[in-house]
């Protein structure tokens, strides 16, 4: 992690993925309503998505929202410094939370980056049950990160990076892509794809019905 010389901070992997990351996007955003990212960290990916797509999708609005203060001073300074006019002031929101800040706009369209395999598990089912509450019928959860598959075998680099994540916490690991979806369904959020990104990483989409 690095710092600008105003409250802008700059993670080096942001830069690595969010190219593959906007392409798998492109065809899922909604043409209007509220994409809300949910632990933005720097902020980098999504003022970057709303720079991609501002122009096609003028009628979007983009939100951030993080527990961490710092983050969020980091979400608003990347936003001044590229002049984005859609995007609303970011949220604290901690997904484990039982609820969630009202939101002002139709939410169309939930994005976590990285987030599920370096928290607990009950940030992962605050995520869910909050997302099926706040997702319009039709709208989408995106998830980006690591996981574990059934039947699929794990690199080594993953399963190094999972040793040394639950070494640092023991809450913390790659998750279960079959046991993610199967809870859910739980709570209406079907998986409608998935899809092989660089570093042994995965896309998933669930759609709220």
């Amino acid at each position: 992690m690095n710092k600008n010389r105003d409250d802008r901070l700059w993670f080096p992997a942001t830069e690595r993925n969010r190219e593959p990351l906007a392409a798998v996007l492109e065809p899922l955003l909604p043409r209007a309503g509220l994409v809300l990212e949910i632990a933005s960290g720097s902020g980098e990916h999504l003022c970057y998505l709303q720079q991609r797509y501002g122009g096609s999708h003028p009628e979007l609005l983009w939100q951030g929202s993080d527990p961490d203060p710092t983050h969020r001073a980091s979400l608003a300074a990347w936003g001044r410094h590229f002049g984005l006019k859609n995007m609303l002031p970011p949220l604290n929101i901690d997904s484990s939370d039982k609820f969630w800040p009202a939101l002002t706009e139709p939410l169309q369209m939930l994005l976590c980056i990285n987030m599920i395999h370096i928290a607990p598990w009950a940030a992962t089912e605050g995520l869910l049950a909050n997302g099926a509450k706040l997702l319009s019928a039709g709208a989408l959860l995106v998830l980006y990160g690591p996981f574990r598959e059934e039947g699929k075998a794990t690199s080594p680099s993953n399963e190094a990076f999972d040793a040394s994540l639950k070494q640092r916490n023991p809450a913390w690991g790659l998750r279960r892509l079959e046991v993610l979806s199967k809870l859910a369904l739980q709570h209406q959020l079907e998986q409608i794809g998935c899809w092989q990104m660089p570093a042994n990483n995965l896309t998933v989409a669930y759609q709220r019905s």
